[in-house]
């Protein structure tokens, strides 16, 4: 890939992609709803939610996952105008019946080139794993050997910056992080 000096660029070669075929063409969430270059904090979820970014093409909105986002952003003390949001693939899987999938592996790789670019291009002083699939993307640029039980609410020199990893927003994750910790997870992310 091409090097990437504007947000613009960026959102420009996300939405050009056609290197998976299972996933709609066009629908790469990257933009100015994703935040600002230079912002301290970055956040990497998952992939879009066909409820949520893929309908919005703003990461963490109009779902679930995004109300339970703004909840755990305001138990650090952070603003959404003050953090970069992005995912581990930019565009929205589907299964055939149009549900939410995971990302498949190759989806992952294709998406590798893109989440670096994002890093370079944002700069930020700690980068937020949300989860399993979020920290092992982080992997494949730069190889930090954590799992995400283990390593939940550490944060890790990683690249040049700090990398912490956090479980996702999605209800789903309670089954192996309950809510007051995740909560507790969050104020601690932002105590230095």
């Amino acid at each position: 890939m091409e090097t990437v000096n504007t947000l613009a660029m960026l959102a420009g070669a996300a939405s050009a992609c056609r290197r998976c075929e299972r996933v709609r063409p066009g629908s790469a969430v990257m933009g100015p709803g994703n935040g600002r270059p230079g912002a301290r904090w970055l956040f990497v979820g998952e992939a879009p939610g066909r409820k949520g970014a893929g309908r919005t093409g703003i990461p963490f909105s109009g779902d679930e996952s995004g109300r339970r986002f703004e909840l755990l952003l305001d138990a650090a003390g952070l603003l959404r105008d003050e953090v970069f949001i992005t995912n581990a693939v930019l565009c929205l899987p589907l299964d055939g019946s149009g549900r939410n999938r995971k990302p498949s592996g190759g989806e992952l790789r294709a998406c590798t080139a893109l989440l670096a670019a994002t890093l370079d291009l944002v700069g930020p002083a700690t980068v937020v794993a949300l989860g399993a699939t979020a920290l092992s993307a982080l992997d494949a640029i730069e190889p930090h050997g954590l799992r995400l039980r283990d390593a939940v609410g550490r944060r890790v020199a990683w690249r040049g910056r700090l990398l912490a990893p956090l479980y996702h927003p999605s209800r789903q994750a309670e089954l192996h992080r309950p809510w007051e910790h995740q909560l507790a997870d969050w104020r601690a992310l932002t105590r230095e």
